[in-house]
């Protein structure tokens, strides 16, 4: 398996290309315009690799700006094909969308606006990324449709805006909630072997043991839940 990291738009947006062999999927793609586009075709091109589909750990604007053009050229599927987040963008689009945080349009968001009822847990649908053995880790939080890739086969996870190098995902957004994020992350993926490398939607990689042993909100074993019960 290789990787290979473009950082994109105003935000900083980690979008992966994930290959084995000729064939390889596109994890996030915030290619924001033409400009940003040209560095992953000529990428591509070079390695000689088909891009077989698009896989989004939440639907933010930042980590999906490059998903129209991308369908539009190569057609190929995104997974999954219907988010939580994309309905509350339908719903409430002024709070999704305004302010500093999310200059952005409604209609740059991939089409669909049902949540779909999926396990916890699964394997990606059979031929989107063969040889590569993802999983799909649900983990609720910064988004209500959060999502992680897990490869146990190569040791990696992508954890989109879950879990980052020293911090994790904010949770102030619309349908963010902290007390999920923690049991989602301390849960689902913490305990996963130590050499696992954790490709995050912004900032450097990082791997599970380094988060174990320094990342400030998962010490000691994060107790807010309990602190608040004790405070009322």
């Amino acid at each position: 398996m290789k990787i290979k990291r473009f950082v994109c738009n105003a935000i900083a947006e980690n979008c992966y290309v994930v290959s084995e062999g000729g064939s390889c999927v596109i994890i996030d793609p915030g290619f924001d315009g033409p400009d940003e586009l040209a560095g992953l075709y000529s990428y591509l091109e070079g390695e000689a690799l088909t891009p077989t589909a698009i896989l989004l750990t939440h639907t933010h604007f930042d980590h999906v700006l490059g998903v129209p053009a991308l369908v539009g050229r190569f057609g190929i599927p995104v997974f999954p094909e219907k988010h939580a987040g994309e309905r509350l963008a339908a719903e409430r689009p002024e709070e999704v969308y305004s302010g500093e945080h999310f200059p952005c349009e409604p209609e740059k968001l991939p089409s669909g606006t049902q949540a779909k009822d999926e396990a916890e847990e699964e394997k990606l649908p059979s031929g989107l990324c063969e040889g590569m053995g993802f999983k799909v880790i649900r983990t609720p939080g910064h988004t209500p449709d959060s999502i992680c890739f897990y490869s146990e086969k190569e040791a990696v996870l992508f954890t989109g805006d879950t879990l980052f190098a020293g911090t994790i995902g904010r949770t102030d957004l619309p349908g963010g909630d902290y007390d999920s994020e923690i049991r989602s992350i301390m849960e689902k993926l913490i305990f996963l072997p130590g050499e696992t490398a954790i490709y995050p939607g912004h900032g450097p990689a990082s791997t599970i043991a380094r988060e174990r042993m320094s990342n400030p909100f998962l010490e000691p074993f994060n107790e807010r839940e309990e602190m608040d019960f004790q405070s009322v």
